[in-house]
């Protein structure tokens, strides 16, 4: 019976390593955030990322493993994100986790990332329980730097793709205007503190796609009027209005994103409702939509923040669930950029 998995992620650039048990409870993550090394060139490098996690990982797994005092004995089976991400860092991780299955002879499974983040959700700890009883279906708004994409979930394996971002996600979007303010990397954290300061209605910017009928969305207008915004503005005025500016950003991309989980939700007829994905970690995000649950009466659940962003525990508890169901993978599978077809059912 598969009782406990050691899992890895590796999809970009952080480095991580986690023990889930069967009651979906983290007995250890550790982790290792390289930010520093990408932000002299204002973006993810994925040459230096995978670089960063080939120093790091079996040192994470040792470590994972002093620290929760458990021996390879313990763990029943290994979990590795293998899809999607950057090619090179997902090699790594998944030719480690291959070769520990083979010198340990553990069952492997190669995990989808954007699952992982659809069950982040149910995850628990010594510091965090999910605070009410939630089931499927449920409707998921899964954000971060490389995907914005509605889900509904009514089960282990079976999710539809409600909508998509046609252009840049809105981590993405986050990111850029955030270098656009010359705020550094990773940009959409600062944008977040500076909002918290600013008026959101000091300058108006674009809701893009906000009342089409589908539940698809846009991000790159608002990205090129906000930077036209900073051009008229002039070096002076952007100084000034900093927090404004950050705070007008930001409002316009909840505003799109609480508008198409709404509507997902009415048009699917659920209470049961979650936001996942690194962009969940924005407070402002966070407020607005309790605020929403409370009014809409919906089940709201939302990742702590250490597992909003790519983590290893998320990726442990779904390789455990499929672990368990039977499911697993042999030494020849492979990393892809994108997720399989099989994984999602299309919209």
């Amino acid at each position: 019976m598969i009782q406990k998995v050691l899992a890895v992620e590796t999809s970009c650039d952080d480095t991580s390593v986690a023990i889930v048990d069967r009651s979906a409870k983290v007995i250890i993550q550790v982790s290792l955030t390289k930010d520093l090394d990408h932000a002299i060139f204002g973006g993810i490098v994925p040459e230096i990322a995978s670089r960063n996690h080939t120093f790091a990982l079996l040192p994470l797994i040792d470590e994972a493993l002093k620290k929760s005092q458990l021996s390879w004995d313990d763990i029943d089976g290994l979990a590795v994100t293998n899809r999607p991400g950057l090619i090179g860092a997902l090699i790594v991780g998944l030719v480690t986790v291959k070769s520990l299955a083979l010198a340990k002879n553990k069952p492997m499974i190669g995990v989808n990332h954007l699952e992982g983040h659809l069950l982040a959700p149910f995850l628990c700890d010594d510091q965090y329980q999910p605070s009410f009883n939630f089931g499927t279906p449920y409707v998921a708004l899964a954000i971060s730097g490389g995907h914005t994409s509605l889900y509904y979930v009514q089960g282990l394996g079976n999710y539809k793709i409600l909508g998509t971002t046609l252009d840049d996600a809105a981590g993405e979007a986050f990111d850029k205007f955030g270098k656009m303010l010359g705020l550094g990397f990773p940009g959409g954290v600062q944008v977040d503190q500076f909002a918290q300061s600013g008026d959101p209605k000091k300058f108006i910017l674009p809701r893009s796609m906000i009342h089409d009928d589908t539940l698809n969305m846009s991000f790159s207008g608002l990205k090129s009027a906000a930077h036209r915004l900073i051009q008229e503005l002039g070096v002076d005025e952007v100084q000034k209005n900093k927090s404004n500016l950050c705070a007008s950003f930001q409002e316009a991309v909840v505003d799109v994103l609480l508008s198409k989980l709404e509507k997902a939700a009415f048009l699917y007829q659920v209470q049961n409702v979650v936001i996942t994905g690194g962009v969940s970690a924005n407070s402002r995000l966070r407020t607005r939509a309790e605020q929403l649950a409370k009014s809409k009466k919906w089940k709201l659940a939302i990742p702590p923040l250490r597992y909003c962003t790519d983590n290893a525990a998320m990726i442990g508890l779904v390789g455990l669930l499929r672990l368990a169901n039977g499911e697993s993978h042999q030494s020849d599978l492979g990393p892809s950029p994108k997720s399989w077809p099989q994984d999602f059912e299309s919209p």
